[in-house]
């Protein structure tokens, strides 16, 4: 095994350019071959150290985000899918704040692109989307590149309740309000 990490570190050194298009390209191709994005980044820290790693997993993510944005937008049957796996998840007419997706994006078992949904739908356009995007990517990059040896350290016990102090987390930075629409507070006999 540390034959082969020494390998692909050497073949690294000597891709400059090429290496960091290819992890993001790895971003992008990360849905498909059902890879966690916590993994991607965790190797982007081993490969490229804190610094570049997270930047280049901002970029992956950010990427992997907006195409998802677009292609949602053109594709309606994944918008219903989606509909469908977050109204199962949540209450109906629940929706996450920016800093709740940004929380849940640290808990590895969720899935990111429903999360990038949720963004969706409390993003007014394009551009509003763009930056809670950032916001919630960020700190998903940040942690598991710079701190994800750690992470990996953890007993399953130990990432159980990490995880479920995320979740309590974002429970408490929820928003406060509830809305009732008319026809379900007051429900009418035919």
């Amino acid at each position: 095994m540390g034959g082969t990490t020494t390998a692909v570190l050497a073949w690294l050194e000597h891709q400059e350019a090429w290496a960091p298009l290819l992890f993001i390209g790895i971003h992008l191709l990360r849905p498909f071959l059902f890879l966690p994005v916590m993994l991607v980044c965790i190797t982007g820290g081993v490969l490229f150290g804190p610094i570049a790693g997270t930047a280049y997993s901002v970029i992956g993510t950010m990427i992997s985000s907006l195409l998802f944005y677009r292609t949602i937008r053109m594709v309606p049957w994944v918008m219903k899918r989606m509909a469908g796996i977050k109204e199962r998840w949540m209450k109906k007419q629940a929706s996450l704040s920016v800093k709740q997706v940004a929380v849940l994006r640290l808990v590895p078992f969720i899935h990111f692109h429903l999360l990038s949904y949720c963004l969706i739908e409390s993003s007014a356009d394009f551009k509003d989307y763009a930056k809670s995007s950032l916001f919630a990517n960020f700190p998903l990059a940040f942690i598991y590149t710079s701190v994800g040896q750690w992470v990996t350290l953890f007993s399953l016990p130990m990432m159980v309740a990490f995880s479920g102090a995320l979740v309590g987390v974002s429970f408490m930075i929820r928003k406060k309000s509830e809305v009732f629409l008319w026809n379900d507070f007051f429900q009418t006999n035919p």
